[in-house]
């Protein structure tokens, strides 16, 4: 296996004692998995305050005590603790709160799952931002931290380099999501297959990727021939050529993957394209650049694209 380079993500999760395991376990087996589909794997790191940290199910976890030293790069999580009728806040000392805002303020990536929310919140840096967490504290979260945009019914928010879930299963949501940010929807897809889980991206306008929208049909098919784009979209895939990878003509791949989908398979490639164009440009990059890095020789079709779809 090749070494790491110091631009591959670590991720630290930074364990408070409470914490439910599968706000750690769900996120972690994502960016675990990775390694089976990307150049480098993701090192894991589990931090504490202290050297073992009991579960909200029972369980006792190990870790870290000693913060590693983190650049822009990496991610440091905040997986939620059981709450009940106690305070979410107060979870770390004053001295870890500082190093999650310094953490963020050198560039680096912020996530919280679930109450960790609240954690994020204690430290500053939810103020003036859009954030979520589960259903049963968003009054809670919204009362005590009334400088937070509390964003409702939906898996997922980002606000810049801060991310918040609405806990428990959705953090494998909000992971995957973070996947497709770095290593685009082709791994984030065979991520999720591996785990055999949904291809979700859903942000704060709880919209449902086009991997999972057209994926509820039965045509085996069609299956293999989405198999094909979402591994090589960014690439020019003639309709012949697909054909004969699933051994059909032409005129019956159209005709089986309209039936399945109401769209040819060009149609659904560029909407691949445009999806993850758009993720390009809500982070920055220019309308330009980004066709480029989907596969469009110049920017024209994906402003066409996106003007139709009201972009």
């Amino acid at each position: 296996m090749t070494t790491p380079t110091r631009t591959t993500p670590r991720v630290v999760f930074l364990l408070a004692p409470g914490v439910h395991l599968l706000d750690v376990s769900g996120p972690a087996q994502v960016f675990c998995t990775v390694g089976d589909h990307a150049p480098h794997p993701w090192p894991l790191t589990y931090l504490a305050e202290t050297p073992t940290v009991r579960s909200a199910q029972g369980l006792t976890l190990q870790a870290e005590t000693d913060w590693p030293r983190l650049t822009r790069h990496d991610l440091l999580v905040v997986p939620g603790t059981q709450v009940g009728d106690t305070d979410p806040t107060g979870r770390f000392i004053p001295a870890t709160l500082d190093r999650i805002v310094e953490h963020h303020a050198c560039g680096g990536t912020v996530v919280s799952i679930c109450s960790g929310a609240f954690t994020l919140a204690e430290a500053g840096l939810l103020d003036g931002r859009h954030a979520t967490t589960h259903h049963h504290l968003q009054d809670r979260l919204a009362a005590e931290f009334t400088a937070v945009t509390v964003v409702r019914d939906v898996l997922h928010v980002s606000d810049g380099h801060v991310h918040s879930s609405a806990g428990i299963a959705s953090g494998i949501d909000l992971a995957l999501h973070l996947v497709t940010e770095r290593l685009g929807p082709s791994t984030e897809s065979a991520v999720a297959r591996d785990m055999v889980v949904y291809a979700r991206r859903n942000g704060q306008d709880a919209q449902v990727s086009a991997l999972l929208r057209h994926r509820n049909h039965l045509d085996d098919l069609v299956h293999r021939v989405q198999d094909i784009i979402d591994a090589r979209f960014t690439e020019a895939l003639p309709l012949q050529e697909l054909a004969e990878a699933v051994a059909v003509s032409p005129r019956t791949l159209t005709r089986s993957f309209t039936r399945a989908l109401e769209m040819t398979p060009l149609q659904y490639q560029q909407l691949l394209r445009r999806e993850r164009a758009d993720m390009l440009i809500t982070a920055g990059v220019t309308v330009e650049a980004a066709a480029h890095e989907v596969g469009f020789e110049d920017a024209r079709m994906l402003r066409t694209l996106r003007r139709r779809d009201g972009r």
